[in-house]
């Protein structure tokens, strides 16, 4: 189930960084894409990881941490890139 987390990453440790003991992470088998501004199709991602904060989620794809909300149909809609750093994108939140 993708636990590809960087090295020196646990899910504990996402859940205490991010001050939330629910993060969970997601399932791959499910559509994840990225809005491009201006454009009216997505990219699509190929994640290596997704972390799931309740509504929000953490995609990890091309080296990047991409921030976007869990859909009721499952799929994962990404807005923005937070960068390679998982904490950083963790404080983005």
């Amino acid at each position: 189930m993708g636990e590809d987390l960087p090295d020196g990453w646990t899910i504990e440790r996402v859940r205490s960084v991010s001050g939330d003991a629910e993060v969970g992470l997601l399932s791959l088998e499910r559509l994840v894409v990225v809005e491009q501004y201006g454009a009216a199709d997505y990219d699509v991602l190929q994640p290596d990881v997704i972390l799931s904060f309740r509504d929000l989620c953490l995609a990890y794809a091309d080296d990047e941490w991409f921030m976007g909300q869990l859909d009721a149909d499952g799929s994962v809609i990404c807005w923005a890139s937070y960068g390679p750093d998982l904490a950083g994108a963790i404080r983005g939140l």
